[in-house]
């Protein structure tokens, strides 16, 4: 600096240089921060606010839904009352006419006659509302008809199981072994509670479905397409020693490579070599069914996988102990052999009898 004819100099270190323009920054930055933050809050009220509107939109509809509901009443109850035709019409297109008679020993409620005096009570105290009692009144008699409908398909199911020796009750026990999920309550009031009438029909459903199941997963296919049997379930002159010993299947003889097909739906949960059946392939059906094939010349189907009655999962053979091509077939029920013939038999028979 210049002064009185003198010259003086004036020194700032570097470190001061920086401790300056650090406490510049600093300052800037908090005056951007604030106009940032300044920003923001009016956006957020600005959001805020146009919330609210839309709640407030949202609730003046609503209670225009609610009016236009008591003002016209007689077009909602009919909106209703299609519905209710529609949905009974589907069931009716999908699972046939569901029963309206009450069979002897049959347990399902009838509220006809109650749903009458209700739909005239209410006709009486307001008869404004006297369609969405007679709505209400169908609805009541279409879950009682369904039940009726669920229980005799598991009336029937069940006899199907008795013809072929299996226990109905063991059936279902194994089909609920392992559930789970998250819990999903149903209501058909406005407290929370379930219709005893809804209730019972869950459980007939159900039931219905747990005994379904099952006896589609019995054998019911033949395993292999030919002509005879050449040796049966039983006692038998062992092909190798000549001696009397247990044959726990049906031999079906064909020509090498003839396909082999699973006898009924399930996973299946061995492919590999047995001791004595050689090549083997073995179908776990569910409730303690399993059917075996031996002697096969090649696998076309792999642990895990999923089949269906007749799905092709190998070829015929002469693997293992064995005298010629062909198939060996087993069931077994709980790890037991138990003849295939009855079920190779009648299961069709039975399950069209059940449908």
């Amino acid at each position: 600096m210049r002064s009185q004819g003198r010259v003086r100099f004036i020194r700032i270190s570097a470190r001061a240089q920086m401790a300056l323009a650090g406490a510049a920054m600093v300052l800037l930055a908090a005056w951007l921060g604030t106009l940032g933050a300044m920003a923001v809050s009016r956006l957020s009220a600005g959001h805020e606010y146009a919330a609210l509107l839309n709640r407030e939109a949202a609730v003046a509809k609503s209670e225009s839904r609610v009016q236009a509901y008591r003002d016209h009443i007689n077009e909602t109850t009919a909106d209703l009352d299609r519905r209710q035709h529609f949905i009974e019409q589907m069931v009716q297109a999908h699972i046939g006419d569901l029963p309206h008679d009450k069979q002897a020993g049959e347990t399902v409620s009838d509220s006809n006659g109650e749903a009458a005096a209700t739909v005239k009570k209410v006709s009486a105290a307001l008869p404004e509302a006297r369609g969405l009692a007679r709505i209400e009144a169908e609805q009541l008699a279409f879950v009682e008809r369904l039940t009726r409908f669920a229980d005799r398909k598991s009336a029937a199911a069940s006899e199907a199981m008795r013809k072929l020796g299996l226990n109905p009750s063991t059936m279902i026990s194994r089909s609920r072994a392992a559930e789970g999920g998250p819990l999903m309550k149903l209501a058909t009031s406005a407290d929370g509670s379930l219709d005893p009438r809804f209730r019972r029909m869950g459980a007939s459903l159900a039931r219905m479905d747990a005994l379904e199941n099952g006896l589609a997963s019995i054998p019911q296919v033949s395993p292999a397409h030919v002509a005879y049997v050449s040796s049966s379930y039983g006692y038998r002159s062992d092909p190798f020693t000549g001696a009397a010993a247990f044959h726990a299947g049906l031999d079906f003889p064909g020509p090498m490579g003839s396909p082999i097909y699973a006898a009924a739906k399930g996973m299946v949960s061995f492919v590999g070599q047995r001791q004595g059946y050689g090549n083997c392939i073995e179908i776990d059906h569910g409730n303690g069914l399993m059917t075996r094939y031996g002697h096969l010349s090649g696998f076309r189907a792999h642990v895990g996988e999923k089949v269906g009655p007749g799905t092709v999962i190998g070829a015929m053979g002469s693997t293992g102990r064995s005298t010629g091509s062909h198939l060996h077939f087993e069931v077994r029920v709980n790890g037991q052999p138990v003849n295939p013939r009855p079920f190779l038999e009648a299961a069709r028979n039975v399950q069209q009898e059940t449908r």
